[in-house]
C-alpha cells in the first residue's frame, strides 16, 4: 500500500507541476503563463483532494492498518462525480427532448376570449 500511495503523491505532483508550468516561444516571450492551481471547480482541486486522502490514509495507518481503507473513498468520489456531472444530465437531456417534440405535434390553440 505505501509504494501505491507514493505513486499516487508522485504522479499528483508530476500532473500539477505540468498543468502550471509556464509555456515561452522560441524568442522568450510568454506564450502560456500555465494554469491557476487556486481555481475553484477545475481539475487541480480534485487532485488537491487526492493528495489530502492518500496523506490521511497514510497518517492514520500508523494507528491501525484498517484505515488504508480510505483509499476507497477516491474511486467512489470519481464514480459520484461522473455520475452528476456527465451520466445524470444525459439521462435528464433525453427526457426533455422527447417532451419538446410532444409539445410540437400539439397545434396550438388561440384562446378566445368571452365578454
Amino acid at each position: 500500500m505505501l509504494i501505491s500511495t507514493a505513486a499516487m503523491h508522485f504522479g499528483s505532483y508530476y500532473f500539477m507541476a505540468m498543468m502550471s508550468k509556464p509555456q515561452y516561444s522560441d524568442t522568450g516571450s510568454l506564450l502560456d503563463s500555465g494554469n491557476d492551481l487556486n481555481i475553484e471547480g477545475g481539475i487541480a482541486e480534485h487532485v488537491k483532494d487526492a493528495i489530502i486522502l492518500t496523506t490521511g490514509a497514510q497518517l492514520l495507518s500508523l494507528f491501525s492498518n484498517y484505515f488504508w481503507l480510505l483509499l476507497l473513498l477516491g474511486p467512489l468520489r470519481a464514480l459520484w462525480l461522473l455520475w452528476n456531472s456527465v451520466i445524470k444530465p444525459w439521462l435528464l437531456q433525453k427526457g426533455e427532448e422527447e417532451a419538446q417534440v410532444i409539445d410540437k405535434k400539439r397545434p396550438e390553440r388561440k384562446v378566445k376570449r368571452v365578454r
